[in-house]
Order: structure tokens, then sequence, then C-alpha cells
């Protein structure tokens, strides 16, 4: 069942970001124009999904389990610091750079183009490589 709910809310997810034309990267670059031709569509599924997902945590804070039954596990970890500022700012770029970020580039990829394939193993050894020198240097 868990398997199921979980592709459920993939392909919903999916369609949101099919309706909401975030699957282009012409929109996303558009949001990120600020000095041309803005587009602020980008800006208002973002406000959107913060308060679905503002309403979800509240929930989830609330009880120890799922609907399905499964423990919620939520991070307990609230600390800002150096990794965290930089691994925002790699991913701010990256997703300027591409126009993409994971989710609309996973459902670019059913689509058959070859730039969310590209972004996708860039974005697999941009992790590797984390994973590396997170071992490497003990982080």
């Amino acid at each position: 069942m868990s398997l199921f709910t979980a592709l459920l809310a993939g392909v919903i997810f999916g369609i949101g970001l099919v309706i909401s034309g975030m699957i282009f990267p012409a929109k996303v670059l558009g949001f990120l124009d600020l000095a041309g031709r803005w587009d602020p569509s980008l800006g208002l599924v973002m406000v959107g999904a913060i308060a679905a997902g503002s309403v979800a945590f509240a929930i989830a804070r609330k009880r120890p389990r799922s609907a399905l039954g499964f423990e919620i596990k939520l991070p307990a970890n609230r600390q800002i610091d150096r990794r965290l500022i930089a691994g925002s700012l790699l991913f701010g770029v990256g997703w300027g750079i591409a126009g993409l970020c994971p989710g609309p580039a996973l459902v670019d990829l059913g689509t058959g183009q070859f730039k969310p394939v590209v972004f996708f193993v860039a974005l697999l050894l941009g992790m590797g490589l984390f994973e590396w020198l997170n071992r490497r240097w003990g982080g």
C-alpha cells in the first residue's frame, strides 16, 4: 500500500508540475530574469506549495503515525550552518543555469529530451562527489 501511495503522490505532483508549466526551463528562467521579462508564476506556485506543506507539517507534528500507520519522522535539526547555505547556493546556481530543479526534471525525463538526461547525470555525479568528499573530510 505504501508503494502505491508514494506512486500516487508522485503522479499528482507531476501533474501539478505539468499544469503549472514548471517543467519548462523557459518558465523557470523567466522567474529568475528580474531585469527582463519577469514571470511571477513560479513564485505563486511556490507560495501554494509552502501553504500546503505548512498545513501538512502542522498536522504531522501532532501525530506519531501517518494515516497509513507509518511512523512520522520529521527533521529535528533546525540549525542553519555554512554547509546548508553553501548547498542552497549551489542548488540555486545549478537551477538557474539549467532552468530545471529535480522534480520538474524527473517529469521532463518522460519527454525524451536530452537536457533532462544531462541534468540527471550531472545531479547524480554531484551527489556522488558530495558523498565522496563528505567521507574523505569527515563531514
